[in-house]
């Protein structure tokens, strides 16, 4: 968990800094990003509800409102169910006093009596306070959660709720185009193409392999090409 407060107080949980709104590539999602961003510029509450498969992008919105809020000086908590393990359920005591919390992969706690409490009763308190953005991810819409405690499933279907749609092959193109710019360096189309090709089109793996690839060709001094792709990767 990440929790920046006025005290700047930090748990062991760091964002990485290329996440943010200017290097999310929306594909067929530009009003769920044009609502969570005029979210985030209101003085009230809201509540949003996104999910998408694994990979599909639904973290990297998380770490962008937490860094968008965070660099105005705005307290916010990051909670990464898929690592609970790390932490308790009561590290959400008194995060209704933030202007933004963030409960990601929500899915991670389903049957877990303890933690779904926990969530329900923090929902329940920013109702109360009207303050705080809440933004919880999924890997599958509310209801389909197979959560024990019933209230917390209805709680979930408040709000604004969206799918997060994958990106298809050429928003892909567009998306890695768009991360090797915001590192200084240029990705031609028809690398791109190759890579889509050739590696797995998860875009996690994508965007590592260009990290990968910005590294060998600063290193080799080299421009990125298609044989130098071949030759860095062992293709």
């Amino acid at each position: 968990m990440i929790l920046n407060t006025p005290a700047q107080l930090s748990l062991p949980l760091y964002l990485p800094d290329d996440e943010t709104f200017a290097s999310f590539w929306p594909g067929e999602n530009p009003l769920l990003l044009a609502a969570l961003q005029s979210a985030l510029h209101q003085q009230h509450g809201s509540y949003f509800y996104f999910w998408s498969r694994e990979g599909g992008g639904r973290s990297h919105l998380l770490h962008a409102a937490c860094a968008e809020l965070s660099a105005k000086g705005e307290a916010v908590g990051y909670v990464p169910l898929d690592k609970r393990t790390w932490f308790v359920p009561e590290v959400l005591d008194g995060m209704e006093q933030l202007a933004l919390v963030c409960i990601d992969n929500i899915e991670c706690i389903a049957g877990d009596s303890p933690w779904e409490m926990a969530i329900f009763d923090l929902y329940n308190r920013i109702l109360e306070t009207g303050k705080t953005r809440l933004l919880i991810t999924g890997d599958r819409p509310p209801r389909q959660l197979n959560l024990k405690l019933a209230d917390l499933a209805s709680r979930l279907d408040w709000g604004q709720i969206y799918k997060l749609r994958p990106l298809c092959d050429e928003d892909k193109l567009q998306a890695l185009q768009l991360r090797a710019r915001l590192r200084g360096f240029e990705l031609p189309e028809d690398v791109g193409r190759f890579l889509l090709k050739r590696l797995d089109r998860e875009m996690r793996t994508l965007f590592a392999t260009l990290d990968q690839l910005d590294r060998a060709s600063i290193s080799a001094q080299r421009k990125l090409t298609i044989p130098f792709v071949k030759e860095a990767l062992a293709l």
